[in-house]
Order: C-alpha cells, then structure tokens, then sequence
C-alpha cells in the first residue's frame, strides 16, 4: 500500500513539457491521496490488529484515486493498493493462527467425543 502511495505521488507530480498535470482541487487530491495510503500501510504494520479496517480502507481509497490521482497513477498505483489491501486484510498473524488451530482442534476433539 505504500508502495501505492509512493507511485501515485510521482505520478501526481508530473510536468510534461508545459503541461503540469495538478492543478487546483484536484492537486489537493493528488497529495492527500498518496499521504492516506502510505499512511494506511505503516499503520498496518504497526498496528495489525486492525488490518481489516486499513486494508478495506486502502481498497477504498485506491479505487477513488482512480478519479482524483491521474488515473490511479496511470492504473498501476490503483492496481498495487488494491492488491496490498487485499494482502493485509487477508493477512494472519501468527498468534491468530494459532489461535485458529486451537479452535480447530477443540471442534475435532468435540466431533470425535460426539461419534462415540
């Protein structure tokens, strides 16, 4: 998601000869857009117990930048934050997989002591 950020913030930033792609509203999207979403990927590292909320908000966030950075950055920003957001709410710590497993091997246990 960072990485998202990092991207769409150059590509926000271009000057093409005499044509400088941010200007007004649209500027202010063109900031505040990357800043959200390297913001949303060092919150979750730092914070894993909430990736859900980051990584359902980095979705969100890298969809509209379709409309308000270039593009999503020329699409590959948008693809990247939607692929890092999908990564993070998908993502496991390890004690929550283990915890997982404990659950899975109580419902075992409890099925077995059921069959006999």
């Amino acid at each position: 998601m960072a990485l998202a950020g990092i991207e769409m913030f150059f590509s926000g930033q271009l000057d093409i000869g005499h044509l400088h792609v941010q200007l007004g509203i649209e500027g202010l999207q063109a900031t505040i857009i990357p800043v959200v979403l390297i913001l949303l990927g060092a919150l979750s590292l730092a914070m894993p117990a909430h990736h859900v909320f980051y990584g359902v908000l980095s979705l969100a966030v890298g969809l509209y930048a379709l409309i308000g950075v270039n593009l999503g950055g020329f699409l590959i920003g948008t693809v990247v934050a939607c692929v890092g957001g999908v990564l993070v709410v998908a993502w496991m710590s390890p004690d929550a997989g283990s915890v997982a497993d404990r659950r899975g091997a109580v419902r075992q246990e409890a099925a077995e002591e059921g069959a006999e």
